[in-house]
């Protein structure tokens, strides 16, 4: 313990600071005390001299008290402060604990900010002894997964990913996987839960069609779309594409999932049928066009995208009067009990009736395939 300041060097001290020709911090310092113990000293001569009442004893102890109490509050409202850039980013309660060594390095106690932010400090101590759990490792390992999976197709929801990890050999349950989904924002465009709906995404592409659905050659310009029947069993979904020049259906794949993969097999039918290069494939902006499957494949081909507007259906009028005819002749003329009724209709309608027997005033009343096999020699010449 240290030993008190004599009597006489006390008063020497508070002598020279009454004396104001020096600021009191340099007083102190020159003296070698603390400025705290100076103006202590000057408070108990001024109460010795009469100049101020002296506190009672109660009176020291509430001022020590609201002191105390107040010097608290201030602790809190700077730990309320800091933590609500935390709490505006709804993360979950261990990403707050580096905040509690922030406020500590602060001179903050820990019991206090535990105290504030709603958990205990074993919880705290438990985790700076382990910041990064092995559940922790797993959990940022399957949302790196997951982001790759969504990202190629942004339809998949988490059932869907989950599907996905279990192909790739990565075991997690739907329950997880919807967990981390929700926390990380990895939606499906095709939800409808209030708050999680999201708009249609920027285009990948510009549009390079500009509503002329005319080409002078073949595999000049391509168009595609994706269109639903309900049948007994769920859901078909078509994906077709069309070129310009003889309205021909160049490729197509029908499955019972709108995935990007059913636009990548569409794309990569046409191809193999007609060999393209530099062929416009122009869509509008569905997630499974804009997916990074679908951009790569026409990359990969020397195929250029093009896209139209949200919501112009005239962007891709020429795509949309093909659905309208198949509507018309295949999809409301009956009842369809199961998929694959549906899909063999679809398939000999374009293949028997729309290719090689039903005439279009635009190709001068011939059928795609006739007005391809008539023009293909001039073509070539």
């Amino acid at each position: 313990m240290p030993r008190p300041y004599p009597e006489e060097f006390r008063r020497d001290v508070v002598a020279v600071a009454r004396k104001g020709e020096s600021p009191l911090r340099q007083v102190a310092r020159d003296f070698g005390i603390s400025e705290g113990c100076l103006h202590n000293w000057l408070k108990a001569a001024d109460i010795e001299d009469g100049a101020r009442p002296p506190l009672t004893e109660s009176e020291s102890v509430e001022l020590r008290e609201l002191r105390k109490r107040n010097k608290q509050l201030e602790q809190e409202n700077e730990i309320l402060r800091r933590a609500a850039a935390f709490f505006a980013r709804e993360l979950p309660p261990k990403m707050i604990y580096p905040l509690v060594l922030d406020l500590a390095a602060d001179g903050i106690p820990v019991a206090v900010t535990c105290r504030v932010l709603g958990f205990t400090t074993q919880a705290f101590y438990k985790w700076r002894k382990n910041p990064v759990s092995h559940r922790d490792w797993n959990d940022a390992h399957l949302i790196d997964v997951a982001r790759d999976i969504h990202h190629d197709d942004p339809a998949f929801g988490y059932r869907f990913i989950t599907d996905e990890l279990a192909g790739r050999g990565i075991g997690a349950g739907e329950n997880r996987v919807h967990r981390l989904c929700s926390q990380q924002r990895i939606l499906s465009v095709f939800a409808r839960r209030r708050g999680l709906h999201k708009a249609a995404g920027p285009p990948v592409h510009d549009d390079l069609v500009g509503r002329r659905f005319t080409a002078q050659a073949p595999n000049q310009v391509w168009l595609t779309d994706i269109t639903e029947h309900r049948t007994g069993e769920g859901k078909l979904y078509l994906c077709a594409i069309k070129d310009c020049y003889s309205n021909r259906i160049v490729g197509y794949s029908i499955n019972d999932r709108m995935t990007a993969a059913l636009a990548v097999s569409a794309l990569r039918n046409a191809i193999a049928l007609r060999a393209p290069s530099g062929t416009i494939v122009h869509s509008d902006r569905g997630s499974q066009f804009r997916s990074r499957k679908f951009v790569n494949t026409l990359s990969a081909n020397g195929l250029h995208g093009s896209m139209g507007r949200v919501g112009a259906c005239g962007d891709n009028a020429a795509m949309e009067s093909f659905f309208a005819l198949l509507q018309r002749n295949v999809l409301d003329r009956n009842h369809w009990p199961t998929r694959e009724q549906l899909r063999l209709a679809i398939i000999t309608w374009i293949e028997r009736t729309y290719h090689r027997r039903r005439r279009q005033r635009r190709l001068g009343r011939l059928t795609p395939i006739e007005y391809e096999t008539l023009n293909q020699a001039p073509l070539a010449a």
